[in-house]
């Protein structure tokens, strides 16, 4: 197999990055093990990728409200709408693995309404799908709905900007034809 470019812009090596961007990719890559192409990628502008990884970070790594698995949820459900495939793959593999659930990611990739989730996690994807693809049709009846099935407003933020940040991810990932790294599609497929 011939090594495939991972963007179609130029990417930079690891050593040339400024420090600071070096010293996160270097703890990702300790910690699993490989660097996704996300962090080479955008790092082709490294004052843009570290707001980038900063905002992520921020959202996705926050404890409290909704779990870690459930925001992952959101990433795959809006990024197989947006078609980015990078998003689906890397953060299909992350919800395989915080769920420990091997079949969640495609089911929810393909269709939310019939994957074996919770009603609960439906009305979240529901929301954060018309974040994603309808913003200007959010209205009250939306956070209605969340609040039903025991979102607090806090919640509804979290959902829309997790769905929010993730259109640009997408958009960039599709404007990069970022690739995403073949380890990423093994990962959690066998149950624990």
């Amino acid at each position: 197999m011939t090594a495939r470019p991972i963007s179609r812009y130029p990417v930079p090596e690891i050593r040339d990055l400024p420090e600071d961007l070096q010293a996160r990719v270097l703890a990702v890559q300790e910690k699993i093990g490989f660097v996704p192409n996300v962090f080479l990628a955008l790092a082709h502008r490294p004052a843009e990728a570290r707001a980038f990884f900063d905002y992520h970070d921020a959202l996705m790594e926050k404890e409290g409200g909704i779990s870690k698995a459930d925001r992952e949820m959101i990433v795959v459900a809006t990024s197989a709408a947006n078609d980015c495939l990078y998003c689906v793959v890397a953060h299909g593999a992350i919800l395989r693995i915080r769920a420990r659930d091997p079949l969640i990611a495609d089911q929810v990739a393909v269709n939310h309404r019939k994957a074996d989730i919770t009603p609960r996690q439906r009305a979240m994807l529901d929301f954060a799908m018309t974040v994603s693809q309808a913003p200007g049709q959010i209205g009250a009846a939306d956070f209605a709905d969340l609040a039903a099935h025991g979102f607090s407003a806090e919640d509804a933020w979290d959902i829309g900007a997790i769905a929010a940040f993730f259109a640009l991810s997408n958009r960039m990932a599709n404007l990069t034809s970022m690739r995403p790294n073949e380890e990423f599609y093994a990962m959690g497929r066998q149950p624990r």
